[in-house]
């Protein structure tokens, strides 16, 4: 007898109620803000970010998907990771200028706008094989964590450049921008590690808690840095994958072969021939232990006598050296 499950309605309210989780931990940044509790702020927008990366994995797993949670979701990330953080740094650093509402409103805005296109994007049936390996713009979470970044060096390093009234401003508006471009940032939800690298990964992932614990504002820094630094990257990564469509259902091996036959073809390279071994009466070379031995046919060597005459260069007479022959 064949037992037939089916998902319970409580399974499948486990991913929304993740997702309601992280608008409330967004939301409650905002209130953090207003009493001065910075650092509570961040970890608030941080601890939405874990959220919102778990409840889509959670209801694909579970095959608790539904439009609903779809349309939750995008409206969770809009506030949590829009609305919170333009709101905290308005009440972090506007002191009520003009300003520093019209950037909250930019940044704000241009998180909601970069959602829209998100959900637009996922029911595109026509993008390439390679598409989904990549975001379009900065990811939500991501967005509304580089827009705090002014405010953690502040908190770990004090007062400095980056904690300027205007240059927090044009920092808001540059992810601003980034959030709406058309730049290419890699998913790692499509990032698959090889069997060989899992225990190295393991134990980075036990550094990298280690290092949130004990420096928490550090660890988040450097981390946002590094995102930033991977755009370049990931720019080139999408421009190859467009020209090489031998590359797109390949495996990861089998990609980085096709990246370096591509690479060298690019650069005017061959592959080195076989050794040989060259015989003849004018040159011989061997290669015997890791030493070459060049043997050459004996010189001519002419005389001041044959110059002379008008003859070519001939060899000494065995007399004339004082050797005989045996």
């Amino acid at each position: 007898m064949v037992r037939v499950t089916t998902t319970t309605p409580g399974v499948r309210l486990l991913p929304n109620a993740i997702t309601v989780l992280a608008l409330c931990a967004g939301l409650s940044s905002v209130q953090f803000a207003l009493i001065g509790n910075y650092p509570m702020a961040i970890a608030s927008i941080g601890i939405a970010a874990v959220l919102d990366s778990l409840d889509g994995r959670i209801a694909r797993l579970l095959d608790a998907t539904s439009k609903m949670g779809q349309e939750l979701d995008s409206l969770s990330d809009g506030i949590s990771f829009g609305v919170a953080p333009a709101l905290v740094l308005y009440v972090w650093h506007a002191e009520g200028e003009r300003i520093g509402w019209v950037a909250s409103l930019i940044f704000a805005v241009c998180m909601i706008l970069r959602l829209a296109r998100f959900n637009t994007l996922i029911e595109d049936t026509e993008q390439p094989p390679y598409a989904g390996e990549f975001f379009v713009g900065v990811p939500a979470p991501a967005g509304g964590l580089l827009a705090m970044l002014p405010l953690i060096l502040e908190l770990q390093f004090g007062q400095g450049w980056w904690s300027h009234q205007y240059t927090v401003w044009v920092w808001t508006i540059a992810v601003a921008a980034l959030l709406i471009s058309r730049i290419p940032t890699l998913s790692l939800k499509t990032v698959k590690a090889p069997p060989k690298a899992i225990a190295p990964l393991l134990v980075g992932v036990g550094l990298l808690a280690a290092a949130i614990i004990q420096f928490p504002l550090v660890a988040l820094a450097i981390a946002l840095i590094l995102y930033l630094a991977h755009i370049p990257y990931s720019m080139y990564r999408q421009r190859w994958l467009a020209k090489h469509p031998e590359a797109w259902m390949a495996p990861p091996r089998e990609r980085r072969a096709i990246r370096r036959s591509s690479s060298r073809r690019r650069l005017g390279l061959r592959r080195p021939p076989l050794r040989r071994v060259v015989a003849g009466a004018a040159q011989r070379v061997r290669l015997q232990r890791g030493e070459q031995h060049v043997a050459r046919a004996p010189r001519t060597i002419s005389t001041d006598k044959d110059r002379d005459n008008g003859r070519g260069p001939r060899r000494r007479s065995w007399r004339r050296i004082g050797l005989r022959k045996r």
